[in-house]
C-alpha cells in the first residue's frame, strides 16, 4: 500500500487517515457509484484523497460532508470536480458554508493560528465549494446494489451533523460526533443534546460494528458506548452547576474532560439552558 493510501476497513469501504489534525475521509463503493464522505483542509490533501480513490475506483461519486468544520470540507471543490459532482449536507451546514467566503476563512484561520500557523496561512486562501444537496433528517443513496443511508441523528458537535450508515457492511461513518485519540470538541456544540444523538447511533449498532469517527482510528461499539456515558456524565453536571450558580470554571473542574475543553462544554451548556445557542 502507498503512503496515503485508504485502508478496506469493511466490504468496499476505505478510511483515508492523515496524519495533520488526524482527521479522516472514508469511500463507500458500489456497483454504479461511489460515495465520498468528508473532503480535508487544503487543496494538496483534497487532490492526494483524489488519486487515492483513483486507485480503488473509477466511478462517479457524490461526496457528503459530516459537518460545516473546514478540516472535512475545505477541500470539497477539488474532490467534486469539474463538472462538480453534488455535495451533501445538513442545511444548516448549508447555511454556514453560504457565508461570506472572508467570514470562512477568517473563522479557520483563527481557530489555527495558535496550533499550526503553516495550515492557518493555507486556509486564508481557501476556495469554498458549498453544499449544494441538503439532508434535513434522512435520504437514501443508491450507489448500485448498495443503499446508503445519510442520515442527521439531532444535534451533538454541531447543529448540523451527518453521519452515513453502509448497513450491508455494518459500517457507521459517524464523524465527530464521535472522537478517537482526543476528547470531543465542545466550540459548536450542544452538550446538553449530544448524548441522546450519540444514543440514536447506539442503537444502529451491533457487536461487530465498524464505526469511522471523525478524527483516529475506526472504533467499535464499546469505545462509542464509553463515550456516551462521559457525555452524559457531562450533561447533568452542566444541569446541576447551572441550577447550583456555579461558576463555569468550578463546575468544568469535575468534568470527564480536561481543562480547557471542558470549560468551553460547560459554558455551550449554560448558554443552551438559557436559550443563548
Amino acid at each position: 500500500m502507498a503512503s496515503g493510501d485508504f485502508a478496506e476497513v469493511a466490504d468496499r469501504v476505505y478510511v483515508l487517515r492523515r496524519q495533520r489534525l488526524d482527521v479522516n475521509s472514508t469511500l463507500i463503493v458500489g456497483a454504479d457509484r461511489a460515495v465520498v464522505v468528508d473532503t480535508g483542509s487544503t487543496p494538496a490533501e483534497a487532490t492526494a484523497l483524489v488519486e487515492a480513490a483513483r486507485r480503488i475506483t473509477g466511478l462517479p461519486w457524490s461526496v457528503v460532508n459530516t459537518h460545516h468544520h473546514f478540516d472535512h470540507c475545505f477541500g470539497n471543490r477539488i474532490v467534486a470536480g469539474d463538472p462538480p459532482a453534488d455535495v451533501w449536507a445538513h442545511p444548516e451546514a448549508a447555511r454556514l458554508l453560504h457565508r461570506p467566503v472572508e467570514v470562512i476563512r477568517d473563522e479557520a484561520y483563527r481557530e489555527m493560528v495558535d496550533h499550526d500557523p503553516q495550515l492557518a496561512a493555507r486556509l486564508r486562501d481557501a476556495q469554498i465549494h458549498p453544499p449544494d444537496r441538503t439532508v434535513a433528517r434522512t435520504a437514501p443513496l443508491d450507489l448500485g446494489g448498495r443503499i446508503v443511508q445519510v442520515w442527521h441523528p439531532g444535534r451533538g458537535h454541531t447543529a448540523g451533523d451527518l453521519v452515513v450508515h453502509v448497513p450491508d457492511a455494518d459500517v457507521l461513518v459517524a464523524g465527530d460526533l464521535v472522537e478517537e485519540g482526543a476528547p470531543p470538541s465542545f466550540d459548536d456544540a450542544y452538550p446538553l443534546e449530544w448524548p441522546d444523538t450519540l444514543a440514536a447511533l447506539l442503537r444502529r449498532l451491533g457487536p461487530s460494528s465498524v464505526v469511522v469517527p471523525g478524527h483516529g482510528a475506526c472504533v467499535g461499539v464499546d469505545f462509542v458506548r464509553a463515550q456516551h456515558t462521559d457525555l452524559v456524565a457531562l450533561e447533568w453536571l452542566i444541569r446541576d452547576g447551572h441550577a447550583d450558580g456555579a461558576p463555569v470554571e468550578r463546575a468544568a473542574a469535575r468534568a470527564p474532560y480536561g481543562l480547557p475543553g471542558a470549560a468551553v462544554a460547560v459554558a455551550r451548556g449554560y448558554a443552551e439552558l438559557a436559550n443563548r445557542v
